[in-house]
């Protein structure tokens, strides 16, 4: 399998629960190798599609696979190369740290000597050797989810699939985990897949984004890829801060083609256009002597990708989007 093959695959993967729609004839991809962050708020069918990727759960129609084994059909193998780290990870609170690991390891029949080196290698990489043996009872969530992925990594997994894995944790045990999470894919070459509505944290660490509303896939790709897709559909935003700022400033970018409007916001002057103005705009307040303080595109911001998606349906409407096909393809042209 090369760095480009799909490790995880779905065709029209449906799941319903009665009348409700929990997973709309879902089509995945995610490549060996990447960092997948599945976007979506709670009840968007994120936790559904994970259980049915793990086997705990049958769809109703469709499939999925996952490195060649059918995730329905053949649950063992999957597991086999697939570890999962839920958003409250559970340990034996009365056993320790290596404790807890050294259990994993009998699960899955790995000989003590294997065990014992791999306990060690573990808590070092997550950075818990010194409460390894601590009772676990007395961790906080962030020492749990990093204890957690030691867990997970007892098997050795190719794949890992990880629920809200942030959720919870303190900046500090928050910056120490993402850089662990890309350790995982860029030295390791596990594929990581990561269901969360925390947008700000995925940003800095995924290769590719989907968006999930209500059951429905309705953006999937590379950060900057979904930008320029607004952008396409919905214009461009550009932030912009200036010293000094005098009447003349307005004047000048008034004066820029592809200008529509441009509003005040504080300090910033808020540019929307049809087009990217960074490149002109800079080269024109330097020819001015205009200090730049400030400048950021909107569109190119996932919070603000996320954001603009669901503005277009509103949330009135995202609720019911399972019901109405019409909606569904709206939604779908937005990236077309």
């Amino acid at each position: 399998m090369t760095e480009q093959e799909n490790i995880i695959q779905t065709e029209e993967l449906t799941k319903r629960y009665g009348d409700k729609l929990a997973v709309n004839h879902l089509n995945l991809s995610i490549r060996k190798g990447e960092v997948f962050g599945l976007l979506g708020p709670n009840g968007a069918g994120k936790t559904t599609t994970t259980m049915m990727l793990l086997g705990l759960t049958e769809p109703s129609a469709g499939k999925a696979v996952i490195a060649g084994n059918d995730c329905t059909r053949n649950p063992i193998d999957v597991k086999r190369v697939v570890g999962y780290l839920p958003d409250n990870v559970g340990f034996y609170s009365n056993l320790t740290g290596r404790e807890n690991l050294r259990f994993t390891g009998r699960l899955n029949s790995l000989p003590d000597s294997v065990i014992d080196q791999r306990i060690e290698e573990l808590l070092e990489r997550v950075g818990m050797t010194y409460a390894g043996d601590q009772k676990t009872g007395t961790y906080s969530r962030g020492m749990r989810q990093r204890l957690g992925i030691a867990d997970v990594l007892m098997k050795d997994p190719k794949i890992i699939i990880m629920d809200e894995p942030t959720l919870g944790i303190d900046p500090e045990g928050m910056h120490e985990l993402m850089v662990l999470i890309r350790e995982l894919s860029e030295k390791d070459g596990r594929t990581i897949l990561i269901s969360s509505h925390q947008l700000y944290q995925i940003q800095k660490i995924c290769d590719r984004v989907g968006i999930f509303v209500s059951g429905s896939l309705i953006a999937c790709g590379r950060i900057e890829e979904l930008g320029k897709q607004i952008s396409k559909n919905g214009g461009y935003t550009l932030e912009l801060g200036v010293s000094p700022d005098h009447p003349d400033v307005q004047k000048l970018l008034e004066s820029f083609s592809g200008v529509n409007s441009i509003e005040r916001e504080g300090d910033l002057y808020l540019i929307h256009s049809d087009q990217d103005l960074r490149k002109g705009l800079v080269i024109s307040l330097i020819e001015h002597q205009i200090e730049l303080l400030h400048l950021r595109q909107r569109e190119s911001d996932l919070d603000e990708i996320y954001k603009r998606y669901f503005e277009k349906v509103g949330q009135n409407e995202t609720e019911s989007i399972n019901q109405d096909p019409k909606k569904i393809n709206g939604l779908r042209k937005l990236i077309s």
